[in-house]
């Protein structure tokens, strides 16, 4: 096999039109075991498929591609980076998208090696290429070379070479072409931030937290939006959030969440705020984010109500969040009539607005309901079934009505409402309590898809597994649940026919 490579190569060089010979070789390496390619790649000659890359013919670059991406991928990093390095850097600089990408793609192979990344390190002018890709049209190419530096700089060594030699100015230069290509610089930046303190330090001392901070409050709210995305991010790491907090970004967030009353252009950026303190409550105390910043919490309460349905269904996913933890409950119940209102608001919501904005407050509402057994005290029992209460007059004939419509997701998210409320006493007895649902729970021919069934199993588990299901339910109907859960999501009872002589 090695020789009929090798031999195909050899038959290549020189050739005007060598398609037909490509598509050959195409088939050869791609049926050749990659174990086998690794044991005799080294001693062929590659220039001969690189030098083809230098076409304005379609097909045969596409070809050429096929073939190097497979036999580049067989190839030690060590060796790839010592002995082609200069096909490399042609490929980084080529004008078909495809062959930059392959490029790109043996050099992450380079980076993710303790010793090829080395060899690499003292190629300037191949980082630099790289560097200068995250400013390409093909969004693809710069995710690949954002890629390739972050994973570069996952060593001190790899972060010197980027921070503290002339490619930073490459990397400045590049970041200075557009908007877009400045925050596909901010992205690197921020994953390089988000991997240590020290990373951090490095991002810090190049200006770039500072510069990414200071777009915050620029004038083109466009801007605004992608930057609090960008800051989001960074915040998911704790010494991304400390060093947030010891520059006072979490008080200059929540004056703008403040200030976008007055702004007619809000709409633009103020989901993105509302999300970074959601996120916040997620890492941190919920309470203490509640406490020390009040305008995030009033503002979420405010969107539910807005006319705006982006800004509601951020408010909705928002107070999930929230209320998915006991402790974000408890903030959320001590507001008192505030989220009383919320409560009313979601009900109108999850009967009357469009079906999208249905599920997602159905999904909120699962999260708000939700309480494990092992943190079901009496007041917290009493806390979720008062919000339950609030939805409506007669919740439960609610979300059965909801569970009947003719849209499987609104079937799913009233079945997981009844999930969420399966293990707690009180909604078991409001089950029992509601006529024709234990029938409900146990029919197969409900919801004929894998997920209304997957919701349905997840119910019906939830019961099974709940210590005072026997007792409230009945010894029959809780083997009835056991049965159902033991049979298994989509178990199918078998009908028996009986043929009849004389039967047409």
């Amino acid at each position: 096999m090695a020789a009929s490579i090798e031999s195909l190569l050899s038959e290549l060089s020189g050739l005007e039109n060598p398609i037909e010979e490509l598509k050959i070789l195409r088939t050869v390496v791609l049926a050749t075991p990659l174990e086998t390619l690794k044991e005799t790649v080294p001693s062929l000659q590659l220039e001969v498929i690189f030098s083809l890359l230098n076409t304005n013919d379609r097909e045969q670059t596409e070809l050429c591609v096929i073939i190097l991406g497979r036999i580049l991928q067989a190839l030690d990093p060590v060796h790839l980076a010592q002995n082609c390095r200069n096909e490399l850097q042609a490929g980084l600089n080529h004008s078909d998208d495809s062959v930059k990408a392959l490029a790109i793609s043996q050099v992450v192979r380079i980076v993710e090696h303790t010793q090829a990344v080395t060899e690499i390190l003292n190629s300037q002018d191949l980082l630099k290429t790289v560097i200068h890709n995250i400013g390409g049209e093909k969004i693809s190419v710069a995710k690949e070379a954002i890629q390739a530096l972050s994973k570069l700089t996952l060593t001190k060594v790899g972060l010197d070479a980027l921070f503290q030699s002339s490619l930073l100015e490459h990397l400045k230069d590049v970041m200075a072409m557009n908007d877009v290509v400045r925050y596909r610089v901010y992205e690197l930046v921020v994953d390089v931030a988000s991997v240590s303190p020290i990373s951090l330090g490095y991002c810090a001392n190049a200006s770039f937290i500072s510069q990414l901070l200071a777009e915050l409050t620029g004038d083109d709210v466009l801007v605004r939006a992608t930057a609090i995305e960008m800051v989001t991010t960074l915040a998911q790491s704790q010494h991304g959030r400390q060093y947030l907090e010891q520059q006072g970004i979490m008080e200059k967030i929540s004056n703008m969440v403040i200030g976008a009353e007055s702004d007619p252009f809000s709409s633009f950026y103020l989901p993105g705020l509302v999300k970074f303190f959601g996120n916040l409550t997620v890492m941190e105390s919920p309470q203490q984010i509640c406490e020390c910043y009040p305008a995030f919490l009033r503002k979420v309460f405010e969107m539910t109500v807005d006319q705006d349905p982006v800004m509601v269904g951020v408010a909705l996913d928002t107070l999930g969040v929230v209320g998915s933890t006991v402790e974000g409950k408890q903030v959320l119940h001590k507001t008192g009539v505030e989220f009383q209102r919320v409560l009313k608001q979601m009900s109108q919501l999850v009967r009357n607005a469009p079906t999208d904005l249905r599920v997602r407050c159905l999904e909120a509402l699962t999260l708000l309901l939700s309480l494990p057994a092992e943190q079901q005290t009496e007041d917290l029992l009493g806390l979720t079934e008062s919000w339950f209460d609030s939805l409506s007059n007669q919740p439960m004939h609610m979300f059965q009505s909801i569970s009947s419509q003719p849209f499987p997701e609104l079937h799913i998210g009233a079945l997981h409402i009844f999930t969420a409320i399966a293990g707690q006493l009180w909604g078991q007895k409001l089950m029992m309590a509601t006529p024709g649902f234990v029938e409900f729970i146990v029919d197969r021919s409900t919801g004929p898809s894998k997920e209304m069934k997957d919701a349905k199993f997840e119910l019906v588990k939830a019961l099974a597994n709940s210590a005072s299901t026997a007792e409230i339910f009945g010894n029959q109907n809780y083997l009835r649940l056991r049965t159902y859960m033991r049979e298994g999501p989509y178990y199918v009872t078998a009908v028996s026919s009986v043929t009849v002589e004389g039967a047409d």
